[in-house]
């Protein structure tokens, strides 16, 4: 191998990225170049990580859009996502990436040129792991241009692809993310689940896609393709169409680029080892779109492979699954602190459960591939083994998630049983003990007889624990993948009852993602006259998993282990959809709680009378409660379940009001989960 010349190499990429980079990266580059000198892929595969980690370290962080009104043009970048919180869609614009709320009926695709009207507070964010500057809550969404050229291709590819997977449901949308990258379709609970269980990069297409796609074009183009030269013409013709089709997604690039330079060399009869194209290939994206290097897909993409590479090299005794448990360990090392960084924990058993995953994965994408191109039948079969890797994510994104500290034993343990072979049963015993503890802390017991007011943002969800292993749940809050996060970290696998109090977003989306994830014994609601479109997915889906809807009577007793529900509301029919609210006091032996779900004044009035230990405070804390009621209940403790909003949530009046009256106030969005424990006088 040329040293010299891999080494200029890494030095363009590292000096062509100073800016994102900073002084320290330079640093780090004078390092590996000498360590490239000294030693041999050891160092390279050092240089790599330790650079790319101080990119991110030093990158300069997302700046804001300006706030308020704004008008900018932009190019569409992504899919469009019908979500929890309407439909919205990313588009690069002179600011950086925006996600744009969508106004209804508007259709737009990936490449097509836009100006886009609307408000925005410009707070930087993250969505579907893509960094963006700010929501844009579009009033006016204008056509400039349709894509041509590569965009206009691969949005014909990517259309073709879509097509062949209908009928779309959980097993084809995430087939979709395995061909093409598009995981638009997929439900946000299932996102979050690949992610806890370290299967994202999954649907993040990179070298494997890529050697797929070039595989199936080499196949439908023979004879043209007959010979080392001609498929290398053929390939580099065709990898930037599949990079178009796949939004040219970071990871895609440099796999795309990696390839193009391995059929590039074969073209003039140059033999390039996997170090030395991974180094040019980074080398001269950052030198195309300095921007590059501070993404996280990037980031990830660029460890993970120089990971695979160690870990393909690295001495190990046994078959093929102890190389492929190396490879996948490189990886998942590799990626492991850049992990830490951004997300603050990665997944202790992710090692195995990629190796479980990886055969399914690559039988369902080879087999949809052939199924798109023509073979409908293959996509249902490989539907299933997509079903099947879901199905693994689910169950082990409840798996123990380490933070920084748990991964410094763990790495620290994995390095002294492979240097100390005579301390290997002592390292062994200790690694058991540390797995323990982890699963041990995984999750927070609760007990009998408690109540827990989640924080699940803006919104409402109420946990109550009735006995070992039986759960009722009150309204879900307004995001799926927050109300499951918050079920896993209580152990929670089972509802006997969830209570819908009423049909807004901010107390029925997130109990859309458990149904046929999470076993329900029967759902109470009293919602008519009111509906919502949210609400007619919901009870849709009920119906279709055969879930029992009851419709309880005020003055209805429920005897639930130790704990009594005492259905107090609704009285009647309401005209607002919030005062038709089910209303339910929680007994137990020591202490009540008043879950008075968004009641305002009109329902209020005709609750008189009603004494509780705890209330939780309708509407949030708003200013639409009645002071004479929220005094009268007599709480000595009062929870407001409230996250980020714009409607002043809650108003100061009530807390004074409440303080006032004797009353203690605690808010999730300040404390966090509230537990109140109703058989002892005890509250967290």
């Amino acid at each position: 191998m040329s040293w010299p010349w891999l080494g200029g190499a890494t030095v363009i990429w590292l000096s062509s990225a100073a800016v994102s980079i900073g002084p320290l990266g330079l640093a780090v580059a004078v390092l590996a170049v000498v360590g490239c000198a000294l030693s041999r892929h050891f160092w390279i595969a050092v240089f790599v990580l330790a650079a790319t980690a101080t990119a991110t370290l030093a990158a300069e962080p997302l700046r804001p859009m300006p706030g308020g009104e704004i008008s900018f043009d932009g190019v569409v970048s992504s899919a469009v996502v019908d979500g929890p919180y309407g439909r919205w869609v990313f588009v690069e614009t002179g600011y950086g990436p925006a996600l744009i709320d969508l106004p209804d009926g508007i259709v737009v695709d990936r490449g097509d040129e836009v100006r886009i009207r609307g408000v925005t507070k410009g707070e930087p964010d993250t969505a579907r792991g893509v960094e963006h500057r700010g929501v844009v809550k579009a009033s006016e969404v204008e056509h400039l241009a349709a894509p041509t050229g590569l965009a206009w291709a691969g949005n014909a590819i990517r259309e073709r692809v879509i097509a062949g997977l209908e009928p779309m449901d959980d097993g084809r949308a995430l087939l979709a993310g395995f061909l093409i990258g598009d995981i638009s379709q997929l439900d946000e609970v299932d996102v979050e689940a690949m992610r806890l269980a370290g299967l994202s990069h999954f649907t993040a297409v990179s070298g494997s896609n890529v050697a797929l796609f070039l595989g199936l074009l080499f196949l439908v183009t023979a004879p043209l393709s007959m010979g080392p030269r001609r498929r290398a013409v053929i390939g580099l013709a065709g990898l930037p169409v599949y990079a178009a089709a796949t939004g040219f997604e970071p990871s895609v690039l440099r796999a795309s680029v990696m390839a193009g330079l391995v059929l590039g060399g074969r073209l003039i009869g140059l033999a390039l080892e996997a170090w030395q194209v991974l180094a040019l290939a980074v080398g001269a994206l950052v030198i195309i779109e300095p921007k590059i290097g501070s993404s996280i897909g990037f980031q990830l993409s660029v460890v993970a492979t120089a990971g695979v590479l160690l870990g393909a090299r690295w001495p190990v005794k046994g078959g093929g699954v102890a190389r492929a448990l190396a490879v996948t360990i490189g990886a998942q090392a590799a990626v492991a602190p850049l992990l830490l960084i951004y997300f603050g924990r990665l997944p202790l058993m992710s090692p195995v459960v990629n190796l479980v995953a990886a055969p399914l994965v690559t039988a369902a994408t080879l087999l949809a591939s052939v199924g798109v191109a023509g073979v409908p039948g293959l996509v249902e079969i490989a539907s299933w083994f997509a079903d099947l890797v879901l199905g693994l994510a689910n169950s082990a994104a409840g798996w123990p998630q380490l933070g920084p500290s748990g991964f410094a034993l763990a790495a620290a343990a994995g390095v002294a049983y492979w240097l100390q072979s005579e301390w290997r049963g002592v390292v062994a015993v200790g690694a058991a003990v540390l797995f323990v503890v982890v699963i041990a802390g995984a999750s927070r017991e609760l007990e009998v007889g408690s109540v827990v007011v989640l924080d699940v943002g803006q919104g409402d969800a109420i946990l109550v624990v009735a006995g070992v292993d039986r759960y009722v749940l009150i309204d879900g809050g307004p995001d799926p993948v927050r109300l499951f996060d918050r079920l896993r970290r209580y152990g929670v696998r089972q509802l006997d009852l969830v209570v819908v109090s009423h049909v807004h977003a901010d107390h029925l989306a997130g109990l859309t993602g458990l149904v046929g994830r999470v076993p329900i014994g029967m759902v109470w609601a009293a919602a008519e006259p009111h509906s919502t479109p949210g609400s007619e997915e919901f009870f849709r889906l009920l119906e279709e998993s055969n879930i029992p809807v009851v419709v309880p009577e005020t003055g209805q007793v429920e005897q639930f282990g130790g704990l009594t529900l005492r259905v107090l509301g609704p009285e009647r029919r309401y005209a607002s959809a919030n005062d038709q609210s089910v209303v339910i006091a929680v007994e137990g032996s020591v202490r009540s709680i008043l879950l008075a779900g968004d009641i305002e004044k009109v329902a209020q009035a005709d609750l008189r009378g009603i004494v509780a230990n705890v209330l939780k405070v309708p509407h949030h804390g708003a200013t639409t409660s009645d002071p004479e009621w929220l005094a009268s209940v007599g709480a000595d403790l009062a929870v407001i379940s409230v996250g980020p909003n714009d409607f002043g949530h809650p108003a100061q009046w009530v807390i004074d009001l409440l303080e006032a009256s004797g009353t203690s106030v605690v808010r999730t969005d300040q404390d966090g989960d509230v537990v109140v424990l109703l058989s002892k006088e005890s509250v967290d």
